[in-house]
């Protein structure tokens, strides 16, 4: 799997949902079991910071909120590349999966979206708005003896990559 790159361009969550919906649910659904999730973020030598975050999915977007000031704020106004990943739960199984987000932060200060967003979740103030863009989303799981990754592109059809754990090469699904 390639990284993401300057030429891949995000999409919105709208867009996502919209190209694969099933995927899309069970994304949201896997952040929603847990609070705190790991996001990475770019420090101005460009070098990762990574921190604990909250997300939240609203109005059909992926919504970070974040204090002024913080060094993932910081970040994400510098340059806006993100990966988050789903908190991976209290064991070691992941009976859920594990699930990964990339892409652009773009920041919001539409007063109009802003106020929306503060009517259905109360953040403390004052705080930050980003609307996550993705680029990729990626969910690992196990099925028998396989490790099976489901990979989102915006353009691209999903792909399902099915490996072991073992010197066996990868197959496509």
């Amino acid at each position: 799997m390639a990284p993401m790159t300057s030429s891949t361009t995000p999409s919105t969550w709208q867009d996502f949902r919209a190209a694969e919906p099933a995927l899309a649910d069970t994304v949201q659904k896997r952040f929603q079991l847990y609070k705190h999730h790991v996001l990475a973020t770019l420090r101005k030598d460009g070098s990762p910071r990574v921190t604990g975050l909250e997300v939240e999915f609203r109005m059909d977007t992926l919504w970070f909120g974040m204090m002024p000031n913080s060094r993932k704020a910081l970040d994400l106004r510098r340059d806006p590349r993100f990966a988050i990943q789903a908190n991976p739960g209290p064991d070691a199984e992941m009976a859920d999966g594990d699930i990964r987000v990339s892409g652009l932060a773009v920041e919001v200060t539409d007063p109009a979206v802003r106020a929306r967003f503060v009517e259905e979740v109360t953040p403390p103030e004052p705080f930050l708005l980003f609307r996550a863009d993705p680029a990729e989303v990626v969910r690992t799981g196990l099925d028998g003896d396989d490790i099976v990754l489901q990979v989102w592109r915006p353009g691209r059809p999903l792909r399902t990559l099915r490996r072991r754990g073992d010197e066996s090469p990868v197959r496509e699904s």
